[in-house]
């Protein structure tokens, strides 16, 4: 087995974290159900930089947040991973753990999550329990990972709603998540994320829910936070408009696998892959007001009917028959940062 390893940062399958905080690779996550199983990712690379916020881009369906959760090992007991995936952490005392190894219920996975990976949820109403206090959710965070009493715990948790942002956090510590509205759940949530000063922070579509207005002050919180705590973060959203204000890095997924990948401004201003420029087209633009919004045609296939190919042809404008349908498209670089998958490009 691949359990912790130490400061030298090499794992046993000879692969390096080259000073990362978390390296994915070829990660590949299958569901069994009655008919077999099915593919939900399929060679999947991700890496986190400290201070960095990487964006994971890409529709519903398109396996970000199985890829996460499979990070924090939160996937359901029908999950598969696939023995030659790996997910490399560096742990708070340098260490170097391959996640995959771990056991999800075991002592060492639960220090690591909520310790020093931490997640924030779309929807707080749907995690938090409605029977316990906002307080009592962060102080239980704070007590399962550090020894302190609870007095001590208490005041912690006042601290953290003070600093994201909730006004007489004295008050609320002791208020229920329904007596709150969804902006002062949501910084609820980062708070109890942020109760063990985590390395590394998830957040899967986190202003969703919210209207522009408050998704804004999220967005900016979250910001300040990392740049005070000098956390990773990775930053999932369906919404490129979104991406460009918080993140350095992009990828773009599809299907359970990345179509590109790029700094933000690369992904943004210089979109090669049919699918990111459709993702761009689609988000509403000012000077469009009174127009028909962008729709991506088509929907995205089921896991279960993967088309063969590149998996986006069956909806790709340039798609080219007896190409595009055949084989997956090897990655044409740009940059080295930009690089894309796609039949266009190859050979360019």
């Amino acid at each position: 087995m691949r359990n912790s390893i130490g400061t030298s940062e090499t794992s046993m399958n000879g692969t390096s974290l080259d000073g990362a905080l978390l390296k994915v690779e070829n990660l590949r996550i299958a569901f069994r159900t009655d008919e077999g199983q099915i593919q939900a990712v399929d060679g999947v690379d991700l890496t986190a930089q400290t201070g960095r916020t990487l964006g994971i881009v890409g529709e519903s369906g398109s396996g970000k947040s199985v890829s996460t959760h499979a990070i924090m090992r939160l996937l359901p007991g029908t999950a598969v991973i696939h023995p030659d995936s790996s997910i490399q952490f560096r742990r708070k005392d340098g260490t170097v753990v391959e996640i995959t190894q771990l056991a999800p219920t075991g002592r060492e996975m639960r220090a690591i999550r909520g310790g020093e990976i931490a997640m924030i949820f779309q929807e707080p109403m749907a995690t938090f329990s409605p029977v316990y206090t906002i307080g009592n959710h962060i102080m239980e965070a704070i007590l399962a990972h550090e020894e302190v009493s609870k007095q001590e715990a208490r005041e912690r948790a006042i601290h953290l709603l003070d600093r994201v942002g909730i006004a007489n956090p004295s008050r609320r510590v002791d208020q229920y998540p329904f007596e709150l509205s969804g902006g002062m759940r949501q910084r609820a949530m980062i708070a109890v994320a942020l109760s063990a000063n985590p390395s590394l922070l998830i957040a899967d579509e986190p202003t969703t829910a919210l209207d522009v207005t408050i998704q804004a002050q999220i967005l900016a919180l979250m910001r300040e936070l990392q740049e005070e705590m000098g956390m990773a973060i990775l930053f999932i959203t369906h919404d490129l408009g979104v991406i460009s204000q918080i993140a350095h890095d992009v990828v773009v997924m599809y299907l359970g696998q990345i179509m590109e990948r790029g700094t933000v401004r690369e992904v943004i201003k210089e979109a090669k892959h049919p699918y990111t420029q459709n993702l761009l087209q689609a988000i509403p633009r000012l000077e469009s007001l009174g127009q028909r919004l962008h729709a991506i045609g088509g929907r995205i296939p089921s896991p279960m009917e993967r088309p063969p190919g590149c998996p986006f042809h069956t909806r790709c404008p340039q798609a080219m028959p007896g190409v595009c349908d055949k084989a997956f498209p090897e990655t044409t670089h740009f940059s080295p940062t930009h690089e894309v998958n796609c039949f266009l490009y190859e050979g360019s």
